[in-house]
């Protein structure tokens, strides 16, 4: 399950990040220019927007594995129509389809991986799984500059999408539903299977077998088929959910999608030819691999929200830092380091924060609710950037960044969930008064 939803994010991740290295080479041969490059970037997250709610909505209602197999074969499918282009305007298009997959694929991978973590060890693991999906922007600046100096942007495309085709056929045959789906959804039986096969393998690979302790706690299943509607996720407690995950995501998009989608084409910008643009791409993505693994080290050691207080504040003074430099050295240090922190904070917010925060029963609707509205500010932001790069230059761009960030801080500090080292069932019943309901104790000693 692990190296399954994880290569499912890594491919997903590469063709995102790769959007860079391929928007740096269609400027350099004329294809594309600031405003172009905007659509390009807007156009995508149109698509997240879009894949974030369909994801959601699908996840819920027909499972997370079928949700899944389906955004990775969206994502698969026109990203090899993309690299048959035969003009920009193609291009963005399939572009916008590519995203409604990789949008989908996003929600359900790290929503799906935190309901079967045990709460002691989940955000260690979840981080571990955003490892694996996060080697995906430094792979992809690696293979384009590698790549599209010979070959062009368009094999960026073509391996992105053959991979993932690839990875759809293992997650296919191999990866199993959500426990807590069936459960959550009235298959009891079906649930009480899935848990008795995740501890039979457990037992077989550890060669003897598992005892649990009995639990005391009576948390409410709440396996009732009453629908939630959509307007439910915008007013009481799951309006609270709504705005802490959407807070949490809209910070990681602002820096995200500014910071690494952006600093190919400002070195272009800047004179710096498109070979030289792209190893120093490169050599300051190794800090997203590095970040990454030091979160998978301090994840689970301090409280969640200020966790993210913390480098979402860092982030922006960061990279105001970055923006002041004037020497290829610092820009490449400050850089690393930048990009360090920044990939710190991705973990945190994508696959761990944000997805932990929801009801296993709302959790997939809630979470691509919440990653809609934080892919809107990735709609927009392109546009300014463009805007504030073309009139106003790098300074300022990385100026109102940080002011934003800023804002998305206090508000995480304000009214953010603690959910640090609390099991599902007791993230569940946050924000509201427990209900008396029966309990499978199979289940909960299971998942802890």
């Amino acid at each position: 399950m692990f190296f399954l939803l994880g290569f499912g994010l890594q491919f997903n991740g590469f063709l995102n990040s790769s959007g860079s290295s391929v928007l740096a080479d269609l400027v350099s041969r004329g294809w594309s220019n600031n405003y172009l490059n905007a659509m390009f970037t807007s156009s995508m997250m149109i698509g997240f927007f879009i894949g974030s709610l369909i994801g959601g909505w699908l996840g819920d209602k027909v499972g997370r594995k079928k949700a899944y197999q389906l955004s990775v074969l969206t994502f698969a499918i026109f990203s090899l129509v993309a690299a048959l282009a035969p003009s920009m305007l193609f291009l963005i298009i399939c572009r916008a389809l590519m995203g409604i997959g990789m949008g989908s694929g996003i929600v359900i991978g790290y929503g799906t991986f935190t309901e079967l973590m045990p709460s002691k060890v989940r955000g260690k693991w979840s981080a571990r799984i955003s490892f694996l999906g996060n080697l995906s922007p430094l792979i992809a600046t690696l293979v384009g500059f590698l790549v599209i100096p010979k070959l062009s942007w368009r094999m960026m495309f073509i391996i992105g999408g053959i991979a993932s085709f690839i990875i759809l056929f293992f997650i296919t045959k191999f990866l199993d539903e959500s426990p807590r789906w069936y459960i959550k959804n009235g298959q009891i039986e079906e649930g009480s299977q899935a848990i008795d096969k995740i501890i039979s393998q457990v037992e077989l690979e550890q060669g003897h077998k598992l005892t649990f302790k009995p639990t005391t706690d009576n948390h409410d299943l709440n396996t009732s088929t009453e629908k939630i509607h959509f307007r439910e996720f915008f007013k009481g407690t799951l309006g609270h959910r709504t705005l802490v995950s959407s807070v949490t995501l809209i910070a990681m998009n602002l820096s995200l999608y500014t910071i690494t989608v952006w600093i190919p084409t400002i070195f272009v910008n800047s004179g710096i030819d498109i070979s030289k643009s792209l190893l120093m791409s490169t050599l300051i993505m190794i800090g997203a691999p590095l970040g990454v693994f030091v979160s998978t080290l301090i994840m689970d050691k301090f409280p969640r929200k200020w966790f993210g207080v913390f480098f979402i504040l860092a982030i922006a003074v960061m990279g105001y830092v970055y923006a002041i430099q004037t020497t290829e050295v610092g820009i490449i240090t400050i850089g690393v380091l930048l990009i360090f922190i920044l990939y710190i904070y991705n973990s945190f917010s994508s696959a761990v924060y944000a997805p932990e925060v929801w009801p296993t029963k709302e959790k997939m609707r809630g979470l691509g609710i919440a990653d809609a509205i934080g892919r809107l500010a990735s709609i927009v932001t392109p546009y300014l950037i463009a805007w504030l790069l073309t009139d106003f230059g790098v300074k300022t761009v990385f100026a109102v960044i940080g002011t934003l960030l800023g804002i998305c801080a206090l508000i995480l500090a304000l009214l953010g969930i603690e959910t640090c080292n609390k099991s599902c069932e007791e993230i569940d019943t946050m924000l509201v008064k427990k209900n008396n309901s029966n309990n499978i104790n199979k289940g909960e000693m299971f998942y802890g």
